[in-house]
């Protein structure tokens, strides 16, 4: 149910942004630059919606860690992976001391998780994984 709402908003915002754009079009063009206001607003939705989690990704200069370069936040979120019964997703470690982390990607299958370097040596792995240990 949330999910669903979570994509009626976001279906609702784009439409709303692309009438937006479409009308500033009709004002500049008239008919023709309402057809090219529509197109370019589909093209840039079906780019963010596409790419969007990578674009992210790389605004912060994530780099991709394995189970070999960050075994414990790695092992961390492949357990919280499991018990959701969600897939693995790519797991990020962003070089910053302000601790933060983020999930990010347009489904499952193309998820990824992003931590600072200032998160991971703050925290405990507990307090990491939102408490996962207490609840197990």
């Amino acid at each position: 149910m949330a999910i669903m709402t979570s994509y009626l908003k976001t279906t609702i915002l784009l439409a709303g942004l692309t009438a937006i754009f479409m009308a500033v079009g009709f004002l500049l063009g008239g008919k023709t630059g309402l057809i090219i206001a529509f197109v370019m607003a589909l093209g840039m939705n079906l780019f963010s919606y596409w790419n969007s989690g990578d674009m992210v990704l790389s605004m912060y200069g994530a780099r991709e860690v394995d189970a070999y370069s960050a075994p414990e936040f790695h092992g961390i979120v492949a357990r919280l992976a499991e018990r959701a019964g969600l897939p693995m997703p790519r797991v990020y470690i962003i070089q910053n001391d302000q601790p933060n982390a983020f999930a990010t990607g347009r489904d499952p299958e193309h998820a990824a998780v992003a931590a600072t370097t200032g998160l991971l040596q703050r925290l405990t792995p507990e307090e990491i994984a939102g408490g996962w240990r207490r609840a197990a």
